[in-house]
């Protein structure tokens, strides 16, 4: 029987070569000249939603709205709630005020210039929030934006924040900051968001644990995952470490599956619907 909670799902709509494991190895320069599969692989994820008559919210990069702009309209169109995860997934730890500033602004007028809503969530590139740059809450806050999903409280070597809050809480800037779920073992939290996480662990393990995370915590869950995480057939990479591939190419073949068992176990909407964020 399913849980009374709905949760929230969400989509990181970026492409294969876009992730920070690759960064040091794929030029930015060189994105264009690569084969572009984040569009086929979104829609494939509509098909699916609309199967289920699930709602999700798609954390969009403004650089694939520019070169998709169908895939943004069929998005909003398909009734999803559409928001910005920064023009060209640079982490907001690499770029200074001006940088981000002018980053996010450009996401957030193309993805409103192509599907004709109001952005009002944002989600930083891997999670770079941190106590470093606070100074991104003013930021969105000026831009218009009315929450966020930036931070993981966990110890993590590409990002985390272990001792920032748990759950949703407003921000002393005015904006609404959504942590990605974690469950407690000790003093430690452990991480159950989703990505390499869920296509790392058998399914039961993350059911296991996201059970947890409802029963004891009585709060939302939510859930985020990667167009390019269901596309086993997607290009390999050279070049990037062994720990880099393992956490990229592991289990793809089973993500699919796998999230069309979490569509059929457990009640799902947007970011904005489950956490009540309302629009100006």
């Amino acid at each position: 029987m399913k849980s009374s909670i709905t949760n929230a799902m969400t989509v990181d709509v970026e492409d294969y070569f876009q992730v920070s494991a690759f960064e040091g190895v794929i030029e930015r320069d060189d994105w264009q000249k690569l084969p572009l599969r984040v569009e086929r692989n979104t829609h494939r994820l509509l098909e699916v939603f609309e199967q289920y008559q699930i709602k999700s919210t798609f954390f969009t990069l403004g650089w694939v709205a520019e070169r998709c702009p169908t895939l943004i309209k069929a998005i909003v169109d398909a009734g999803h709630e559409l928001a910005s995860h920064g023009y060209g997934h640079q982490r907001a730890t690499q770029m200074d005020k001006a940088q981000f500033q002018h980053d996010v602004e450009r996401s957030k007028k193309l993805l409103e210039d192509c599907a004709g809503v109001e952005i009002i969530g944002y989600r930083a590139p891997s999670f770079s929030v941190n106590d470093s740059n606070t100074w991104v809450y003013d930021i969105l806050v000026e831009l218009g934006f009315k929450y966020s999903s930036s931070t993981y409280p966990i110890a993590h070597d590409l990002y985390g924040v272990p001792d920032w809050p748990r759950f949703k809480y407003t921000r002393p800037e005015g904006i609404v900051e959504i942590p990605i779920p974690t469950i407690t073992k000790g003093d430690k939290n452990i991480g159950i968001g989703g990505g390499g996480y869920f296509r790392l662990y058998p399914y039961w393990m993350s059911q296991k644990r996201i059970n947890r995370y409802l029963s004891e915590e009585k709060q939302p869950y939510s859930f985020y995952f990667h167009p390019w995480e269901i596309d086993a057939e997607q290009p390999r990479v050279e070049g990037a470490s062994i720990k880099s591939k393992i956490r990229h190419y592991i289990n793809l073949s089973r993500m699919e599956p796998k999230i069309i068992r979490l569509l059929e176990d457990y009640r799902w909407s947007t970011m904005a619907d489950v956490y009540e964020i309302k629009p100006r």
